[in-house]
């Protein structure tokens, strides 16, 4: 039967990777990043592309016409593929893969109802601590990663629907409660994932989130002589994420008059009092219109110790 299988993947590098190592079937690339910017639960509608497309043009000034080409075209291709037997979905460990998936599984459970939905996630292989994405496999790792892919069940697929519906609604709270207690879930590293999440909320010590305090901690312990070995330095600290270049890059320039130089990379002295907790940035870099999923990122404060979530109430 042709296209009996259709593969569905969280990138080009993936579908290139595979159609490389001969797999059959035909194949989509997911090309969204719905870790960032205001995300609503229903992938796929006019309202749901509609804030996608006002999030990359305000955050990144991608043009409309670049967004249909890159995003939106996929998107149409995959409404289009409705005859394999199966769909195989091909993601990774990091946050960024772990919320395309959701979003991606919520659709399917929306418009592939019945279809034989099964998983292939990459992270951790062996005994190794080190995590894997799918092109740093080899083709044997990939072919036993293929073998073994999970089968998703109607619970599985509800499952990852739901806290999906969750990530997209106006407080992650429950969130920060709900996604520990499925230990039967075929989603390895959704826990990882959505604890990475969390730590994005701005803390209640300094006003500053995980990643733009891990900036600032590396920019002050390491030499570092440019912006891009410092974007290399956090890339390679904050794995868990899955982040490129551009998403830290944003996240450096939202920081800019905590730093005194980029050429070397040098605090100031406001961006050092602000690292050892002296001064809380909060209200410097406050910006209500910035969204993680469907919740305010500036509407909730992370405690460092208690690991939990507060809203503040106006």
């Amino acid at each position: 039967m042709e296209g009996s299988i259709l593969h569905i993947t969280n990138g080009d590098v993936t579908t290139n990777y595979l159609k490389e190592l001969k797999f059959s079937g035909e194949f989509i690339t997911w090309r969204e990043m719905l870790c960032e910017g205001k995300t609503t639960s229903d992938v796929g509608s006019e309202d749901f592309w509609k804030n996608r497309f006002e999030f990359f043009k305000t955050t990144y000034k991608v043009s409309k016409q670049k967004f249909i080409d890159y995003t939106v075209k996929e998107y149409r291709n995959l409404c289009n593929k409705k005859n394999q037997k199966e769909i195989v979905l091909w993601f990774e460990h990091d946050l960024f893969c772990q919320i395309n998936m959701l979003a991606l599984i919520s659709w399917l459970k929306r418009y592939r109802k019945g279809y034989h939905i099964s998983l292939v996630c990459s992270g951790k292989v062996g005994n190794s601590k080190k995590m894997f994405s799918i092109s740093e496999l080899n083709a044997k790792q990939v072919n036993s990663h293929f073998k073994n892919r999970i089968e998703l069940t109607q619970d599985d697929i509800e499952y990852a629907d739901y806290i999906w519906q969750l990530y997209c609604s106006d407080s992650p709270l429950r969130l920060e409660t709900v996604y520990k207690f499925n230990p039967t879930s075929p989603f390895q590293y959704l826990v990882s994932a959505i604890e990475a999440h969390l730590q994005r909320f701005p803390s209640i010590e300094n006003g500053l989130n995980g990643i733009e305090n891990t900036i600032l901690k590396i920019s002050n312990n390491e030499k570092i002589t440019s912006k891009k070995q410092l974007i290399s330095m956090v890339t390679k600290d904050k794995k868990v994420y899955g982040f490129g270049d551009m998403q830290y890059e944003h996240n450096i320039d939202t920081l800019d008059q905590l730093f005194s130089s980029f050429n070397p990379v040098k605090l100031s002295k406001k961006g050092k009092e602000v690292l050892e907790n002296q001064i809380n940035f909060y209200g410097q870099i406050r910006n209500d219109n910035s969204y993680l999923g469907g919740s305010k990122k500036y509407s909730f404060l992370y405690q460092n110790e208690t690991k939990k979530l507060l809203q503040i109430t106006s």
